[in-house]
């Protein structure tokens, strides 16, 4: 049977549609793609979100190389992160290799912390001006911290989002910048954006080559997710400086709280 006999292209189309949400928002597609993949096409927790890991290696090294012309990248930032990020992947990809994957418990772990990420996710898209204005108000009655203690919550962070990120595929995006604004408030916002997506990339590439050793890869589905994506990623691109980012912000977190409340309710 050929490639063309088995190829999905409501997968392409689910490619196209969350590219396109990429683009226009700046959203991480773990939060989409993976949800998507588990309630619409009904495929397994672990295999959605392996494949989703490797889809945003391979789509978010495009957005590396756009940030790296303009020079936003703070390798200082990256570096931090990646220390904390890379040994928490290993092991949270050790403990995957070493549970029944296809068990009830196991799913519903996943599908568990992947909604409650998704809760969080949204609440950060409506309410991020909010809760950096309050995190700016609180640490301003404080002497700023130094350096060495930011370094350190830095790698604490990327501790944190390589086991949410491998387990579940969401976290870096949304989760991550928003966190990274509190510890750098001096820095400009395209530099940390910037800074998160090229540390998304080593982490998520990790992630893939892990699942796809513990066969957990669907790669016709990879295949078909990028052949709608990429194009979706380039069109919402070019049409984001004619929309009102903030209506579309607030329609996604709608959606994504919906999803969130599909995973946890079974």
């Amino acid at each position: 049977m050929t490639f063309l006999d088995n190829f999905q292209p409501l997968y392409s189309l689910s490619g196209f549609f969350v590219g396109a949400l990429v683009g226009i928002t700046g959203v991480g597609g773990g939060s989409l793609m993976t949800p998507l993949l588990v309630l619409l096409f009904g495929v397994h927790p672990a295999t959605a979100v392996g494949t989703d890991l490797l889809y945003a290696a391979i789509t978010k090294t495009a957005g590396t190389a756009v940030h790296g012309m303009h020079g936003r990248i703070n390798w200082r930032v990256v570096g931090a992160l990646g220390a904390g990020s890379v040994p928490a992947a290993l092991l949270m990809l050790w403990l995957m290799a070493g549970v029944d994957r296809k068990s009830v418990e196991v799913a519903h772990t996943i599908t568990a912390a992947l909604g409650w990420l998704l809760v969080m996710t949204a609440v950060m898209l409506v309410f991020r001006a909010q809760i950096l204005r309050f995190a700016r108000r609180v640490t301003g009655e404080r002497p700023p911290p130094r350096p060495a203690t930011i370094a350190v919550l830095t790698v604490i962070l990327g501790l944190a989002l390589g086991m949410l990120v491998t387990l579940t595929s969401v976290g870096a995006g949304a989760l991550g910048v928003t966190i990274l604004l509190i510890l750098y408030p001096r820095l400009d916002v395209r530099e940390i954006v910037g800074s998160d997506i090229v540390h998304a990339v080593p982490l998520t590439l990790i992630g893939g080559m892990g699942y796809w050793i513990i066969g957990e890869i669907d790669w016709l589905l990879l295949l078909a997710l990028l052949v709608g994506s990429i194009p979706g990623i380039i069109a919402g691109s070019l049409l984001a400086p004619k929309l009102h980012e903030r209506t579309i912000r607030i329609v996604l977190a709608l959606t994504l709280a919906i999803v969130a409340w599909k995973l946890l309710a079974g």
